[in-house]
């Protein structure tokens, strides 16, 4: 983990408390070093499950393909180049043991796209660096079968703090007919880097992480209609608690970046299918 200087306000530094905070989390303190326990795990796992028996009902037939019909509700919006971005999370689900949950879903419109564009663009996974920089540092396929792939890539986050994580993912694609497909893409490792770029680059081992992101699953959904493409992307991630009284510097990172990391995501799509 680094700290981005750049990014961090100077009054960030003006006080002692401020500076002890600092330290303990620089200094990797034990609050902040911990892995998913298997009850948090079974409870994300368990919600996935809920939204991907959803998805897989909406993906059976053409009416209702999208969630919340945007074309109908918010179509105008959508088709002026705005985004529509709703949190899911559940009130009563977010929190699990040591972890907290997140679900957001985002949907746009890129006039005068199809769907085969969108496929071409999010299987060629050598152009990411390229079409999600700077967030996408690399990326690749592992192996292909069909419509199933393993794919690895490597994310800078920045909020205040600077994080890279390593990750794999299990993706697969399906299509309901030419203007309708859908894809599914599960986390299956990620791992913390320190020192990215550098020659004392490593992964965190599972007693240094900070737990910035456990799990993610995203889901795409994506329909051709009205001269143009509908694109929706579901994400929901799981992340560590935040320790109490390091709110003000880990809170920002852990419930803002899963927002900012879809909206991003949608609008370079979008840009990417202008071109």
């Amino acid at each position: 983990m680094v700290l981005d200087m750049k990014q961090c306000p100077v009054s960030l530094f003006r006080t002692l408390p401020v500076a002890m905070a600092l330290l303990a989390i620089f200094a990797g303190g034990a609050l902040l070093r911990a892995q998913p326990s298997s009850a948090a795990v079974s409870s994300f796992n368990a919600y996935a499950a809920t939204v991907e028996a959803r998805l897989a009902r909406q993906h059976e037939s053409t009416s209702g393909f999208l969630a919340g019909e945007p074309h109908e509700l918010e179509g105008p919006r959508l088709r002026l180049g705005e985004l529509v971005v709703e949190e899911l999370t559940p009130s009563g689900g977010a929190a699990m043991p040591g972890a907290l949950l997140h679900h957001w879903r985002g949907t746009a419109f890129a006039p005068g796209a199809r769907a085969a564009d969108f496929e071409r663009i999010m299987q060629d996974f050598s152009a990411y660096p390229r079409r999600f920089s700077p967030q996408v540092v690399r990326a690749g396929v592992i192996s292909r079968h069909g419509d199933r792939l393993q794919a690895s890539m490597r994310v800078r986050q920045r909020h205040v703090l600077s994080v890279v994580l390593d990750s794999t993912y299990d993706i697969r694609y399906g299509r309901l007919d030419a203007q309708h497909g859908f894809s599914i893409s599960r986390s299956t490792h990620i791992a913390e880097i320190d020192s990215a770029g550098s020659g004392h680059e490593r992964a965190l081992d599972a007693g240094e992480e900070h737990g910035y992101l456990w799990r993610i699953h995203t889901y795409w959904s994506y329909e051709e209609r009205d001269g143009g493409l509908y694109m929706q992307i579901e994400s929901v991630s799981l992340s560590r608690s935040i320790p109490q009284g390091l709110g003000w510097v880990i809170g920002p990172f852990v419930e803002t970046i899963p927002r900012e990391s879809l909206e991003f995501t949608l609008r370079s799509v979008c840009s990417a299918l202008r071109q």
